[in-house]
């Protein structure tokens, strides 16, 4: 799959020259495996989310620094090793698409931990436009033809929830380190992870920070740095319980003789290794990462890796 979205504008001219927090942001995150430059289609090929952040009064809490809400719009893309298979012997890993919104809220606390609830409804299987958002960018700008998409996961309604955890571990000047861990419960996706960030460069605590989503705050306290400018690299361990872009849904039958979806069977322990870039400034914060992650499906023939671009734009 290949989107041809340019979110990145020439705008690190437009920073602001005072020092000013702001209360709401707006983000756009595209990813493709296209960015990585290995000429692959295949897999996670392509996502495209809209988030929404406004951060909230804390009145004084004596343990939260900072509290914010968010909403999120995204659509997902899965292929098998190829967006053009010539026939179901090739599917190593399920055609489907996956649309959701959600919401979220993310308690950030003084002593730079914090707790991130969300909660998800989304749709698996044709309704979600994954065939409909590829052919069209396929046949518009010249790319090859997909096929194989009659193969795809079956339509279903899910509703999950999400549940989040970091942990500053240590720092010293220029460097830092965190656990992280989430959990994730529902009709969709069911698992758990666990890891580590590390930051090199110039950054802010983790209540007021791009890792955390939380640049946005309700506070007049100034952030340690007006701008943020590192590297950053987060190994995580993956468990999968259940994951519908895979198996299917839930509670749908996947033995009808009449059907022509082809599930999965997932590898209950991904590893996913995650390298990136972050800057911002008081308005405008832009990352790129790139994320290798290991085999989703026993059937699938490689490891799987995208690119990853994110720019948002605060306000208040």
């Amino acid at each position: 799959m290949k989107r041809l979205f340019l979110p990145l504008i020439l705008v690190l001219t437009a920073t602001c020259t005072f020092a000013q927090n702001y209360r709401s942001e707006f983000g756009i995150q595209t990813d493709n495996d296209s960015y990585l430059g290995q000429g692959n289609d295949r897999y996670y090929t392509d996502g495209l989310y809209f988030y929404f952040n406004h951060a909230l009064d804390v009145n004084g809490s004596s343990t939260l620094q900072n509290k914010v809400l968010g909403f999120e719009l995204g659509q997902k893309i899965f292929n098998p090793q190829n967006g053009a298979i010539p026939s179901a012997a090739y599917v190593d890993r399920p055609f489907a698409g996956y649309l959701y919104a959600g919401a979220s809220m993310n308690y950030l606390y003084k002593n730079e931990s914090n707790l991130k609830f969300g909660a998800q409804m989304a749709v698996v299987g044709p309704a979600s436009g994954g065939e409909t958002a590829q052919n069209w960018v396929h046949d518009n700008f010249g790319f090859y033809h997909t096929a194989g998409w009659q193969y795809q996961i079956k339509n279903d309604v899910e509703l999950n929830l999400s549940a989040e955890y970091n942990k500053l571990l240590g720092r010293t000047d220029g460097v830092d380190i965190s656990f992280e861990s989430y959990g994730n419960l529902g009709t969709g996706i069911t698992g758990a992870g666990a890891g580590v960030l590390l930051r090199l460069g110039m950054f802010n605590q983790l209540f007021n920070s791009a890792s955390t989503q939380s640049s946005v705050t309700a506070s007049t306290t100034q952030p340690t740095n007006k701008h943020e400018f590192f590297l950053y690299y987060k190994p995580m361990a993956n468990f999968v319980g259940y994951d519908a872009t895979i198996q299917g849904g839930l509670f749908n039958k996947h033995d009808d003789p009449n059907s022509l979806e082809i599930t999965g069977n997932p590898e209950r322990f991904v590893l996913s290794n995650q390298i990136g870039v972050t800057y911002s400034t008081s308005r405008w914060l832009f990352d790129a990462a790139a994320i290798i992650h290991s085999k989703d499906t026993k059937e699938m023939v490689h490891s799987d890796a995208w690119g990853s671009v994110t720019v948002y734009y605060k306000f208040n």
